[in-house]
């Protein structure tokens, strides 16, 4: 029998096991408080085989694990320590709501974190894309694709919510097409696209992105953090995450940008009074008529200056989503949110196709308030048409009502949940 004898190694900057990740981020946290990188803190005893002889039986267990295709072997025995597939961190995952996960990947997004499968950012996690999903969610150490499942719980495709992630992984050929990918989100009502949080090449990026990806789309599977805390968004319905109230950061505005959240920002401002400033409604990508809209907005409220630049702020953006301050037109709104008035049921006959009246214009506004306003190519009106049935039928889906009670035509219980 061979005699195992103990190398002291350091721990390998290109390593992906979770052992490594620890040591070099203690090593981190003590250099930049001045302290000494110790060998207590430097080195991982491995346990080695003298002569390229078998490991004991416990280590020979983990060194028949595949490697990580994220993981290089640099020895025998790191290599195996390397391979083993954790299915429990090194640190114990945090518990977090899916605004926190959206808001911890946000971070990395206006960063702009450059993609690497070797380096690791300030905070400890590895730069590729399984990384940047144990940061946001929270599990303390970098993860890949091959083990990444097994902090979650796998759901359908209509169960996704933000927070939630897309994940494939090629056990064939870890290297080639494995990724995955944190879902922020429905950017229509037939869910073919949503808003994809995401880390790759060349640094974090958030976009459209076709369902479940742009390439190997059927073999991505949707999974659901196993220790998601209360508290939690809705992804129902259009316009991205039409249900979360949280400032989705200012790199998602300004000149250049192309996403959901300026398609949901154009909707609200519209209902808020600003369709004369766009020719043809909102969309995703940034123009001249949203910082006009968004700049009318602001000066409604009585700013002025920086204040009313006409981009939004966390400010900005948490009037428009509580419908709180005044409309574009001067009006002020009730405290919480709620319209000054909230008018009576009128009947099932003022929503039907020709009928022009002030009800269909409040349903309207309500809806682009709500965040279900895509369909209104120019703002909502006062005569009933297709769009206001859409965007009717996708709130009503988003109570999670099916069938005839989601056939986008407004009845009393429909009406009170819009103005409540």
């Amino acid at each position: 029998m061979s005699i195992p004898v103990f190398d002291d190694v350091e721990p390998l900057p290109a390593c992906g096991c979770e052992e490594c990740a620890r040591r070099r981020l203690t090593d981190s946290m003590a250099r930049d408080t001045g302290g000494p990188a110790t060998g207590a803190t430097t080195r991982v005893v491995v346990v080695a085989a003298a002569a390229g002889a078998a490991l004991g039986s416990a280590a020979g267990a983990v060194a028949a694990v595949p490697l990580p295709s994220e993981a290089t072997a640099f020895t025998t025995g790191h290599a195996a320590l390397a391979a083993a597939p954790a299915t429990v961190p090194a640190a114990t995952p945090l518990r977090l709501t899916r605004d926190q996960i959206i808001q911890r990947a946000r971070t990395w997004a206006d960063a702009k974190v450059p993609y690497s499968m070797t380096a690791y950012w300030k905070d400890g996690y590895r730069q590729d894309c399984s990384g940047f999903v144990s940061m946001a969610w929270g599990l303390g150490s970098s993860a890949w694709t091959g083990n990444l499942a097994s902090y979650g719980v796998r759901i359908s495709k209509d169960e996704l919510m933000p927070g939630d992630i897309l994940l494939f992984h090629n056990a064939a050929d870890p290297e080639h097409g494995s990724h995955t990918i944190i879902f922020d989100g429905w950017v229509d009502d037939a869910h073919t696209a949503y808003t994809g949080y995401e880390q790759t090449v060349p640094a974090t990026r958030v976009r459209t992105t076709p369902y479940a990806y742009w390439s190997n789309s059927g073999k991505y599977i949707p999974y659901r953090y196993k220790y998601l805390a209360g508290g939690s968004s809705s992804g129902s319905g259009s316009g991205g995450s039409s249900g979360s109230t949280a400032f989705p950061g200012t790199s998602a505005f300004g000149p250049g940008a192309d996403n959901a959240n300026v398609t949901r920002l154009g909707t609200m401002l519209v209902g808020r009074g600003a369709s004369s400033y766009y020719k043809v409604g909102p969309g995703p990508k940034w123009s001249e008529s949203d910082r006009g809209a968004t700049s009318a907005f602001q000066r409604a409220q009585g700013w002025s200056g920086s204040d009313a630049d006409g981009l939004p702020g966390p400010t900005t953006w948490s009037y428009l989503v509580q419908d709180k301050g005044r409309d574009i037109s001067g009006a002020p709104r009730a405290s919480g949110g709620t319209p000054a008035k909230a008018p009576a049921y009128p009947g099932a006959g003022a929503f039907r196709p020709g009928q022009t009246n002030d009800s269909v214009l409040a349903l309207g506004k309500r809806l682009v308030a709500k965040g279900f306003g895509k369909n209104y190519k120019a703002g909502p009106s006062r005569t009933w048409g297709e769009a206001d049935r859409r965007n009717v039928e996708a709130f009503q889906r988003s109570l999670g009502w099916t069938g005839r009670d989601a056939d986008g035509y407004p009845g009393p219980e429909t009406w009170r949940r819009l103005f409540t």
